[in-house]
């Protein structure tokens, strides 16, 4: 079914919980199938940036597993947010040593926020690491991100499943998606926190819910709604579940052919 087809990977936002992408991209791999382009937000631009790099599965957990959500030494008081993302640049560089899109295997496109025109922003050349950090730099926690002048914020405040740079570039389009919604109960609804949360929430799943229809093939664990976005001990659950739905999605695909 696939074969002489170009294929798209589309990743979206979703903190932890993107830890699922690297379970499909295991399955896939597996399966023998390799994405031509890739397109991420957030943590889906950071997952797809070391796909793109061409690392293992394992490589890529371990990248998480060791780049601290909360140091103490990366607060700052300076800048709007609690954590200066511009800091983790040296931990990216060790991944990333080219510091630069061309010199990854495949063409990586990952969307960030114009904090200052209220657009979204594509990068897809030049220098990588500041774009990465940029689309993953979720507010209020993290700091947004200057490039050339510029403060950027988080993909996902935009656009969290960005289908369209891959679609006319593909013949076939693999989506993953982390953000999810699952029915609340009054009680998960007490406080203005929750109900922002909530509403966010459900405002980013009725703009995927709509691109996720373009795809060909995807997954949308919703186990995952289970995992923190920033709890960093659902990791190894979050990488679990996207390869149990990854492995699962491709053998259906495969036996239909």
């Amino acid at each position: 079914m696939l074969e002489n087809k170009s294929i798209g990977l589309v990743l979206s936002g979703g903190g932890i919980r993107g830890m699922a992408h690297i379970g499909l991209i295991k399955a896939m791999r597996e399966h023998s199938i390799e994405a031509n382009i890739v397109a991420g937000t957030s943590i889906g631009a950071l997952v797809g940036a070391l796909y793109a790099n061409g690392n293992s599965a394992e490589e890529m957990l371990s990248f998480f597993k060791e780049t601290p959500l909360f140091q103490y030494s990366f607060f700052t008081i300076n800048k709007p947010g609690f954590i200066d993302t511009e800091r983790y640049a040296n931990i990216f560089k060790n991944f990333f040593p080219s510091n630069s899109f061309e010199s990854l295997g495949r063409p990586l496109f990952i969307v960030a926020t114009d904090l200052m025109s209220g657009k979204e922003t594509i990068f897809n050349k030049g220098e990588l690491i500041k774009p990465l950090l940029a689309s993953a730099a979720l507010p209020p926690v993290f700091s947004p991100v200057e490039i050339n002048g510029i403060l950027y914020a988080d993909g996902g405040i935009m656009n969290n499943f960005p289908t369209e740079y891959v679609k006319d570039k593909t013949d076939f389009i693999i989506g993953s998606n982390v953000s999810v919604t699952v029915p609340l109960q009054k009680r998960d609804l007490r406080n203005s926190f929750q109900l922002t949360g909530r509403v966010t929430s459900l405002m980013i799943h009725a703009s995927n819910d709509e691109k996720l229809k373009q795809c060909d093939l995807f997954i949308e664990p919703k186990e995952l709604d289970k995992i923190g976005v920033l709890d960093k001990k659902g990791i190894e659950n979050a990488f679990n579940i996207g390869y149990e739905y990854g492995s699962k999605a491709l053998e259906r695909m495969l036996s239909n052919t």
